[in-house]
């Protein structure tokens, strides 16, 4: 296993797993994907690594099959901004493993958080249906139900807990607790109380807590490494994860580059301009 935090991530939206994945892809390249698809998240996936848990391919073999399988779409590197532990944020680098083959455009999405959940496949017809679950309560109305434990004096029947569950909910819509709610609704009662269902209602829209200020999300800070010298970048840079030197593509020129000649001229007329200032201030 990797250093928490880092290690191999599966990539969200995956169909199950089944005979031929990686069918398409050459045979050392196939078994180094299976291989990967096997690994729980957060597992180291080097290639020194991969090449321990390999035993027909070394390091070398493993690097090159990582690197086509960059070229496939089945896995890219990402740096990722993230809380540390003592306080502050650091960076972390994971290598995102997709059983399905990505496009850039996919990568792309799922770099700035806008990957959207493929629908996995239903049951077949000739399963069978499982049983009805019996329906289950919500916490506002399980806390309404729990005030008789509480004060004997607030005896709700099911009738008025469903009839206050909407106002009891708006509580825990707004950050209130059960013990909260409970504590508001049994302080000071009467003795004794002759409707329980209107006095709980009386308190539950008087004592309403005030709503949240909405907290602002932050944008997850997340780029791509390029699969051979790990540099990082925007996906659109990295095409097939790979930048453009280690794709062997020349850099496009400076707009305001000078040449070689430029600079010795320039240099040149430096010198020169530095020795007259030195004769003038020794005369």
């Amino acid at each position: 296993m990797a250093n928490p935090g880092y290690g191999k991530r599966p990539a969200p939206g995956q169909l199950p797993r089944r005979k031929g994945d990686f069918a398409h892809l050459p045979r050392r390249e196939a078994a180094v994907a299976a291989l990967i698809d096997r690994l729980p998240e957060g597992a180291a996936m080097d290639a020194k690594t991969l090449a321990k848990l390999s035993p027909d391919y070394g390091q070398a073999a493993c690097r090159t099959a990582l690197n086509r399988l960059h070229d496939a779409g089945h896995l890219r590197r990402f740096r990722e901004c993230v809380p540390a532990a003592g306080g502050g944020r650091r960076w972390v680098t994971y290598t995102c493993f997709s059983r399905t083959a990505r496009d850039d455009g996919w990568w792309e999405r799922f770099r700035a958080g806008d990957v959207v959940e493929e629908e996995a496949p239903g049951p077949s017809p000739a399963a069978p249906r499982p049983a009805a679950a019996r329906p289950t309560r919500s916490q506002a109305y399980a806390a309404l139900a729990a005030l008789t434990r509480a004060a004997d004096r607030l005896a709700l029947s099911a009738a008025d807990c469903a009839a206050l569950e909407p106002l009891a909910a708006q509580w825990f819509a707004r950050g209130a607790g059960e013990s909260q709610l409970i504590r508001a609704l049994t302080a000071g009662l009467p003795t004794p109380v002759h409707c329980p269902a209107a006095l709980t209602r009386n308190r539950l829209i008087e004592k309403l807590p005030p709503e949240l200020e909405p907290v602002p999300t932050r944008p997850v800070l997340r780029v791509m490494e390029c699969a051979v010298c790990g540099v990082p970048g925007r996906p659109e840079a990295l095409p097939g994860g790979m930048c453009r030197d280690c794709r062997g593509e020349p850099r496009p020129p400076e707009p305001y580059g000078l040449t070689a000649s430029e600079v010795r001229a320039r240099v040149d007329r430096l010198r020169v301009a530095a020795r007259t200032h030195e004769r003038i201030t020794c005369t």
